[in-house]
């Protein structure tokens, strides 16, 4: 088992609390301010093996990377002004697909679903 560093947990615990979905260099400067030695390549690294631990989920977009510490089942909406990315809940659990779990060619095991558009906040 792969032990759980300091840097490590705090990197996973600013991942979880925020509602936003930081980019890497986001969460290196968030995680500079309680950890201030820490580099940039150990945030890169870190937030790669959180992601590959399945600890973390990356949308991608315009070929940035962006992190969400909420691994639960659900949907992302990315705006296409901005660029932010919004957690969508539930909008997927009607779907009788998801019920079921399976298809023709297999079984389901996981889903990733994106919604563009413009946010509220750029429809202004």
């Amino acid at each position: 088992m792969e032990r759980l560093t300091s840097q490590k947990q705090v990197i996973l615990d600013y991942l979880k609390d925020v509602k936003t979905h930081p980019t890497a260099e986001v969460v290196y400067s968030a995680v500079q301010k309680k950890l201030p030695r820490i580099s940039q390549a150990t945030v890169y690294r870190v937030l790669n093996n959180i992601k590959n631990k399945g600890n973390a989920q990356v949308i991608p977009v315009e070929g940035v990377s962006h992190f969400d510490g909420d691994i639960s089942p659900h949907a992302h909406f990315i705006c296409n002004s901005c660029k932010n990315v919004f957690d969508v809940f539930n909008v997927c659990s009607k779907c009788k697909v998801l019920d079921e779990k399976k298809l023709k060619v297999g079984k389901i095991d996981y889903y990733k679903i994106y919604f563009y558009g413009k946010c509220n906040k750029c429809k202004k």
